[in-house]
């Protein structure tokens, strides 16, 4: 069985955002066993998982990539939509913007210490939309 929804989630702001609770209520019960597939349909923010208890984690994680890509590089070319934009597409492209969880005891089969992140890498990204999509 193939069963489909979209929700939307919020980090509040640029960041790496643990949303692995937001997720489990967005889909309330879930099958014995099966895959979750999450795909976020924004190209300027991305999905991992990650350390979940820590949140200094989050914020190295935020340091790192901020001088990773730094904003304001001057061989950018696209630049209309503010400094913070094309390092976010980039950004992105290199977390990526979907994940696969397995699905076990009517749970996420996830380790002891991971989370799913929401990476947002706009100033001000707003609320963001994920299509999960659960194989049974």
């Amino acid at each position: 069985m193939i069963y489909s929804k979209e929700f939307t989630v919020s980090g509040g702001g640029r960041g790496f955002h643990l949303i692995t609770r937001q997720v489990e209520q967005a889909l309330g019960d879930l099958p014995e066993q099966g895959l979750l597939h999450l795909f976020l349909r924004h190209t300027s923010a991305g999905l991992t998982i990650n350390e979940n208890a820590d949140p200094s984690v989050r914020d190295d994680f935020e340091t790192f990539f901020n001088h990773m890509v730094p904003e304001n590089f001057p061989d950018f070319t696209h630049t209309m939509e503010g400094s913070d934009d094309m390092p976010a597409h980039i950004k992105t492209s290199l977390v990526g913007n979907e994940v696969t969880i397995p699905i076990r005891n009517g749970k996420l089969d996830m380790g002891t210490w991971q989370g799913i992140y929401l990476c947002e890498f706009r100033n001000r990204g707003g609320h963001r939309r994920i299509t999960a999509t659960i194989f049974s």
